[in-house]
């Protein structure tokens, strides 16, 4: 792989990253917190672990890929030419 070709995947791999970071700070806030009761009916469920990874992982997944995509979206300009269509 060329150095031109991981340019792509170490944008998208950073902006991940900041998602993954804000999902976890999020997570731990609402743990801290105990908003809507959610830590209280995690630690008292039989396994809790399972309960964590569930609402961690949800929270991995939808943040990563909301930073990913604010990240494609900030990519775009507009062009000379796109501007004097309108």
């Amino acid at each position: 792989m060329t150095p031109k070709e991981r340019e792509p995947l170490k944008f998208l791999a950073q902006h991940l990253c900041y998602g993954l970071a804000a999902g976890a700070t999020f997570g731990a806030l609402v743990l801290a917190t105990d908003l809507g009761h959610i830590r209280t009916l995690a630690m008292e469920s039989p396994n809790p672990v399972p309960v964590l990874l569930l609402l961690f992982g949800g929270l991995f997944v939808t943040f990563g890929s909301v930073a990913m995509g604010v990240g494609i979206m900030s990519l775009a300009r507009d062009d000379e030419a796109d501007r004097d269509i309108y």
